[in-house]
């Protein structure tokens, strides 16, 4: 595992608890906040897996 894919990872798991965070205290902002900081996480976790596949080709 790469520093792309574990950061990646992390960000998307405080992205899903703020998100629900923001569901339970129907707080829109907070949700749509989490539900950004989820998505970034997965592209970054995404980027740190193609990397990876990459890596393992050569």
């Amino acid at each position: 595992m790469n520093k792309d894919q574990i950061k990646g990872r992390v960000e998307e798991v405080k992205g899903k608890v703020k998100e629900a965070t923001g569901v339970i205290l129907d707080d829109k902002g907070l949700e749509l906040e989490g539900n950004v900081q989820k998505n970034v996480g997965k592209v970054q976790a995404g980027f740190g897996d193609l990397k990876e596949d990459i890596k393992e080709d050569e």
